[in-house]
């Protein structure tokens, strides 16, 4: 260990560190997922490498499907737990919850296309019957 104070980065740096806008990380400070290491008595916002790493894991969460909320419930374990582990079983409960949507949500819209198909089929066999019936 150096011993060297972490490198503080006001909003603006962190933003362009983690390819986002100083509105995105507001956004996520209102939500709890990041926090300022330091406030100045200025009111500038001071961070440091770990609201970077936060920011990026963050990043790589939404990458994967999980929304804000859900990010919101697993992001710590990443912090608390060095090797992982924990975060990621909680990201794969999560995504195999949206698989199970997604396929509940397909079976849905496959009975639907069913039913369209048949009162596409009863509506041509009513017009064929009535311009039929016309000759």
């Amino acid at each position: 260990m150096s011993g060297e104070a972490p490198r503080e980065m006001r909003i603006g740096e962190l933003a362009r560190a983690g390819n986002v806008t100083p509105r995105t990380i507001r956004h996520y400070e209102q939500l709890g997922l990041l926090r300022p290491s330091e406030r100045a008595a200025s009111g500038y916002r001071y961070y440091t490498e770990h609201e970077l790493a936060r920011l990026k894991k963050i990043g790589r969460l939404k990458e994967l499907g999980l929304s804000l909320e859900e990010i919101s419930t697993v992001i710590d374990l990443y912090f608390e737990d060095p090797t992982g582990i924990r975060g990621k079983r909680k990201v794969i409960g999560i995504l195999e919850s949206h698989l199970r949507e997604v396929r509940r949500r397909r079976s849905d819209l496959e009975q639907f296309e069913r039913e369209l198909e048949e009162n596409i089929a009863k509506v041509r066999r009513f017009l064929a019957e009535a311009e039929h019936g016309q000759d």
